[in-house]
């Protein structure tokens, strides 16, 4: 790229822009280029340097999962650039995603003139909407629609300090496409960026931590469930130290990725999408329950206690009743607590650690190798012990895992052992947020290899994010579990036409991928990956795992497509088909 820019003084709208977001210490502005946003783009190209650094994306909802993924990992908020309306639509469902996950993320869109008459013809006028922000904003924190330069330099530092303070989430900020063109007059006042940012989280009430320590002090059977908690190492040490000081036993979900060992002795049950039975039985029997940000905590308890009768004390630490909003349900169902905490979960716990004079927490590594699988017909189960034999070693952080897999199938003992799921079930979003937080594993000089193991089904319906992480040498390491089928409606068709005593053979009408098969790994090659077509057995597999670490050390990005059996476990399979 050539720098053809000698001034350093803004001269049009969107130099201020572009100026701000680089005072805003954005490292990247993920995009796929639309003219409402041309004269943003000139300004990172030709004003600003590339700095933020251009994600040059093939679709809009992989660039916003491009920043999603990157959020799960540095708990910043990248920016994303949509054009237009058509362009935010094409986003939207990434956004929901990232709301329903409470990751920050700054998406800035355009739309059109809004003055009438500097409208070129047509196409400025299909792509102007009034109240753009309110195609998204029952599932955002915050939206602006600025009405002048100012205010949109104001607008973007406001947002992203809104994105940052929790509970986070994505905002949107809607920038006048003639505001952007507008020569600059006076220059706009030095702003002071460090001043604006966002809050530090506080520490609870220490009347409540008194209760709290009284409550827990005097229990004999507690269980905690450990929901959306911090990446943080010191954080993740003082779970463990508080539950062992307790003598809790201590509940996981594999949604929400790595919070507490999976070998510890506190664990009970399997981390997976729906509490499994013994987990539920240690709720059950509990006297005293600890939610720590638990997804939909409430209808946990309503699986367990049917008769809506809970007769354990509750203690609830959590921020997310913030987050709640009259469109979306997201929030869960409504739970009683006895003692409620209105702060992050870990500055509980920390709140906790010191009034109770925590010893040094026991951290027990990864369990042992399972016996390794044989034969060429390979579950879920057996890809997972095939990819442990090979990549324990690595130290893997499984950015996303398989509807199809538990917290037995991929146990951790780190927080960056795995990040959970998308948070609004977005199917698609998989490639994309791979991207992104491999992105931000490699910025952040992690030891941790980047790898995602996806379902067919996802890895199909946005493919195309992986172009933006080849582009930019991002080490990937990518497994495609392929079944030829969107299974979990298998399931779900099988459960419905044997309760209507209808022919449950014909679950797959309608949701298998076959005649004629899909080439997947020819897709993967497409957009510049390694990868050497359908592997079949556990023998091909292991020998292609070795090459495509290769390509991933050297700094490339390689998928694996695995002939899948097809199946879930016990848990997810007995959720899909309750209500029937």
């Amino acid at each position: 790229m050539q720098d053809k820019t000698q001034n350093q003084t803004p001269e049009w709208g969107s130099d201020v822009i572009a100026e701000t977001l680089r005072a805003l210490d954005m490292r990247y502005i993920a995009l796929n280029p639309g003219a409402s946003y041309r004269g943003i783009h000139d300004s990172l190209v030709n004003f600003t340097s590339d700095d933020p650094e251009i994600l040059l994306c093939i679709h809009e909802e992989a660039a916003v999962a491009i920043a999603h993924g990157w959020a799960k990992i540095t708990g910043r908020a990248m920016a994303v650039a949509l054009h237009s309306n058509v362009g935010l639509m094409h986003g939207s469902m990434g956004i929901f995603n990232a709301f329903c996950d409470r990751v920050p993320m700054m998406v800035i869109g355009a739309t059109g003139p809004l003055d009438a008459a500097k409208r070129r013809p047509w196409i400025e006028w299909i792509h102007t909407a009034q109240d753009q922000g309110a195609l998204v904003r029952d599932f955002i924190k915050w939206d602006d629609q600025p009405g002048s330069v100012a205010a949109a330099r104001e607008a973007l530092l406001q947002g992203t300090a809104i994105a940052e303070t929790a509970p986070r989430g994505p905002v949107y900020v809607n920038i006048d496409a003639a505001l952007q063109e507008e020569k600059v007059g006076t220059a706009l006042a030095p702003i002071d960026v460090r001043r604006r940012g966002a809050p530090v989280s506080t520490d609870p009430a220490a009347e409540l931590v008194a209760s709290a320590t009284a409550m827990l002090g005097d229990a004999k059977s507690i269980v905690m469930l450990m929901g959306r908690m911090s990446r943080d190492l010191d954080d993740w040490n003082r779970r463990v130290a508080l539950a062992e000081h307790l003598g809790a036993r201590v509940i996981t979900d594999f949604k929400t990725g790595s919070t507490f060992p999976t070998t510890h002795a506190a664990t009970i049950g399997k981390a997976g999408y729906f509490p499994d039975a013994d987990a539920k039985a240690a709720i059950a029997a509990a006297d005293v329950i600890v939610n720590f940000d638990w997804l939909d905590f409430g209808g946990t308890l309503r699986s367990v206690f049917t008769d809506g009768v809970v007769p354990a004390k509750i203690i609830s630490a959590s921020l997310d009743s913030y987050a709640h909003r009259g469109w979306s349900k997201d929030g869960g169902a409504p739970f009683p607590a006895d003692i409620a905490f209105m702060n992050e979960p870990d500055r509980v716990i920390a709140a906790l650690a010191a009034a109770l004079g925590l010893a040094k927490a026991t951290l027990p590594g990864l369990p042992s190798q399972p016996e390794l699988p044989t034969g060429d017909i390979l579950t879920p189960q057996d890809i997972a012990a095939l990819l442990r034999s090979k990549l324990d070693a690595h130290k893997p952080c499984l950015i996303r895992g398989p509807l199809s897999w538990t917290g037995a199938d991929w146990p951790v003992d780190h927080p960056l052992g795995a990040l959970g799921y998308d948070g609004g079930g977005g199917i698609g979003s998989g490639c994309g947020m791979a991207v992104g937080a491999a992105l931000a594993l490699r910025d952040t000089e992690s030891d941790r290899l980047p790898l995602a193991v996806l379902g067919d089904g996802d890895f199909l319906m946005n493919a195309s994010a992986l172009w933006t992480g080849i582009n930019k040498k991002v080490p990937l390491l990518v497994i495609v579990l392929n079944n030829r089928s969107f299974y979990n409606d298998e399931v779900h068709q099988e459960t419905v036409a044997k309760h209507r005593r209808r022919p449950p053979e014909n679950k797959h009408v309608g949701i298998v991928m076959n005649d004629p098969d899909i080439d997947i790994s020819a897709i993967a090659r497409g957009f510049g990956a390694f990868s050497p077509g359908l592997v079949r057995g556990a023998d091909a597999l292991l020998q292609t795992i070795d090459g495509a670490l290769a390509v991933v050390a050297d700094g490339g990005t390689a998928v694996i497509e695995i002939d899948t059996a097809k199946g879930y476990a016990p848990s997810m399979v007995g959720a899909l088909r309750s209500g029937s």
